[in-house]
């Protein structure tokens, strides 16, 4: 537990809920209720072994915070997660609601664990060890199923490694779900690129033989394609792109739309993940401006791909 005042409520608070929920309680040193509060809340804290962080406010001396959260009477607890107010309680509640209260919202202890892992893998493939992150992964996604982080960056680690029936095991599941989410159904794209210049004869030819057969009709779809995921398998994304507008600009309906499946599935494996603490403005989850104009200057890949965005919109209308 600590005390938070509007000084450091963004770090403390803010910043802090992008990773772990933050219960904010504000209270003041005349209310009864919220003396017999404070001790329940802080045994919980240290029960749940940092699933949580207890913070308090007081609403006596931090009047501005009190009114932006539009506190009306004291105690009253307000849950953040990720930057933002998501439930609360009012009044000196019993410790058996809390839980129940925190657990409704809560990463359960075996989500925690898994992706402290996941971070740990994380650190090796920085380190350049791809069997430590490989084994980390492994056991993240052994620990909690669902922890779609970790099953995405091994799915990508293995087809680096040139696994590919691993990779295509541990995205099945992903598959089977509706829908299918765009991340997995991205990495499916670029396996089958993979797979394809390894089973289809095509996947040996020089781009040169591909060029001339397009030279020849260009509307030769098949070979445009064919094309596409050779450039992918060997990282030539941009051109892989360039072909599969070429057959979008022509026909957008051809082969159940596989051109623009594909297309959309580069513009997602390419895409950079954002840093959770801070959003596109320059600004913090909490609204802050943080360093200026500078934050908001446009990095060469997002802007690359900011392109490619608008020319599948262009070829698309």
């Amino acid at each position: 537990m600590m005390d938070v005042t509007l000084q450091n409520f963004e770090t403390e608070v803010i910043e802090a809920s992008m990773t772990t929920p933050v219960l904010v309680d504000f209270w003041a040193p005349w209310c009864g209720p919220c003396k017999s509060l404070g001790p329940v809340l802080e045994k919980l804290e240290q029960a749940y072994e940092g699933r949580f962080k207890l913070v308090k406010v007081n609403s006596d001396d931090e009047q501005q915070l009190a009114q932006a959260f539009g506190i009306r009477s004291i105690p009253t607890c307000v849950l953040l997660m990720e930057g933002k107010p998501v439930d609360g309680f009012m009044g000196a509640q019993p410790a058996g609601q809390i839980q129940q209260f925190l657990d409704k919202h809560l990463p359960a202890a075996e989500t925690l664990q898994a992706q402290a892992v996941a971070d740990e893998a994380q650190q090796h493939l920085q380190a350049g060890d791809e069997h430590s992150a490989r084994a980390a992964l492994e056991q993240a996604l052994a620990t909690d199923p669902g922890n779609d982080d970790a099953r995405f960056d091994l799915v990508k680690l293995l087809i680096g490694l040139g696994e590919l029936a691993e990779a295509a095991a541990l995205l099945a599941p992903a598959m089977s779900r509706i829908p299918v989410p765009l991340r997995f159904e991205a990495q499916t794209q670029w396996l089958n690129a993979l797979e394809f210049v390894t089973t289809d004869p095509r996947g040996q030819w020089e781009l040169a033989k591909f060029d001339e057969l397009i030279g020849q009709n260009k509307r030769d779809f098949e070979t445009r394609f064919a094309k596409s995921r050779l450039l992918i398998a060997v990282g030539e994304w941009e051109a892989a792109m360039d072909e599969l507008l070429e057959i979008i600009m022509r026909d957008k309906k051809w082969d159940d739309e596989a051109p623009r499946k594909t297309f959309v599935a580069l513009l997602e494996l390419m895409t950079p993940q954002k840093p959770k603490a801070q959003d596109g403005t320059g600004k913090s989850a909490g609204g802050i401006e943080l360093m200026g104009k500078s934050a908001v200057e446009e990095d060469p890949l997002v802007a690359l791909i900011g392109s490619y965005r608008r020319k599948l919109s262009m070829a698309l209308n």
